[in-house]
């Protein structure tokens, strides 16, 4: 299949939210654009709003070499999107990012000979009390602005003209690239907090490469709290590349063997001594995985298989350290105790199953 083709297949499907795994080289952003293209209104208008590399092009560094960084900023290059920004204030920007607890301040400065033409350039500080250190201007690192642009386009879609105008769907490509594993969840978790906004009004579509994005995401739909809500609206996919032809398959009606994927990502957090609550959340999809395979509904009868004294204690700590909301406002580090039980049900998962993990 095309690019084009497969954008055809998920709009004509039924499915209210679609989301896919995409290995890497499949062009996810290009499959982002034939939606684009395929829902285009009569009149060539899009029908729906997008975030994708593209959204992110729109960024870039002026690092003001000729006066040794003195006045560094990020610019915003002119878009269809401009005419928005002078609705857009910068408490709506960090209403959306106080959740990724940032250690920067922002100021949003507009075109000066015409607002209309949008934002001009954002510069970044210290957050401090200190009025000399706020007022200093800094780069931020690559993580933290990725985080930046995804909360500007979350406060830019509730703006009037744009996303409630352009109401068909949102496609939401991939706004993951150089996070660290904290600041996937609380993007899982703005992206679920807009499918639960949006998703009975629109389409919405999520395309990611990142494993562990699309196990959250794909727990939270289907297995999670809400899951009678979510789970008959929503489609589970893997695009692929097989020998040149691109292929996008259902996974939900099998197992869908990622664990592995996740085991590597587990295996490589307890090496380097950095397990966090994200990876007792992707620890539970791997029991999952398991549980399904052995026929059984509850990831507790695993943890009993593997030798855990008490199963059900440890699957009442993975469940809430799991949860959007605990993980949400609590620290991401692990208390001792969390961590040393990780430790054990990983060690013993891997040796009860004999799983082996390439590297």
């Amino acid at each position: 299949m095309t690019h084009a083709e497969i954008a055809q297949a998920i709009k004509a499907d039924d499915a209210r939210i679609t989301l896919a795994y995409a290995f890497n080289s499949t062009g996810k952003t290009r499959l982002c654009v034939a939606y684009k293209d395929a829902t285009k209104q009569p009149d060539g208008s899009h029908s729906g709003v997008y975030y994708n590399a593209f959204s992110e092009d729109l960024f870039v560094w002026d690092n003001d070499d000729d006066n040794d960084g003195a006045n560094i900023r990020l610019t915003v290059r002119p878009s269809s999107l401009s005419k928005f920004h002078a609705l857009l204030t910068e408490d709506n920007v960090r209403d959306r990012l106080k959740a990724y607890r940032p250690t920067f301040g922002f100021a949003l400065k507009l075109h000066e000979d015409d607002p209309a033409k949008g934002i001009e350039s954002i510069s970044f500080s210290i957050a401090s009390q200190n009025p000399d250190l706020a007022r200093v201007p800094i780069k931020i690192s690559r993580g933290e602005e990725r985080i930046f642009v995804w909360c500007f386009f979350l406060a830019l879609f509730e703006v009037e003209g744009w996303a409630d105008k352009q109401s068909s769907h949102f496609f939401i490509d991939d706004p993951v690239s150089s996070l660290d594993d904290h600041n996937i969840f609380i993007t899982a978790s703005t992206i679920f907090d807009l499918i639960e906004n949006h998703y009975d009004k629109r389409k919405i579509i999520i395309t990611t490469h990142h494993i562990g994005l699309f196990s959250i995401l794909a727990d939270w739909l289907t297995k999670g709290e809400k899951a009678d809500r979510y789970k008959r609206i929503t489609k589970l996919f893997v695009l692929s590349d097989k020998s040149g032809d691109l292929a996008l398959e259902n996974c939900r009606q099998e197992v869908f063997l990622y664990h592995l994927r996740l085991l590597q990502l587990l295996d490589k957090a307890q090496a380097a001594n950095d397990v966090r609550a994200y990876h007792l959340a992707l620890l539970r999809q791997v029991l999952e995985n398991v549980a399904s395979f052995l026929g059984v509904g509850q990831f507790r009868y695993v943890l009993e298989q593997i030798g855990i004294q008490d199963a059900a204690e440890a699957a009442n700590i993975i469940n809430v350290l799991s949860h959007k909301k605990v993980y949400y406002f609590e620290s991401d580090f692990l208390i001792p105790d969390s961590k040393a039980m990780f430790e054990n049900v990983l060690r013993r998962l891997k040796d009860k199953y004999n799983f082996v993990l390439h590297a």
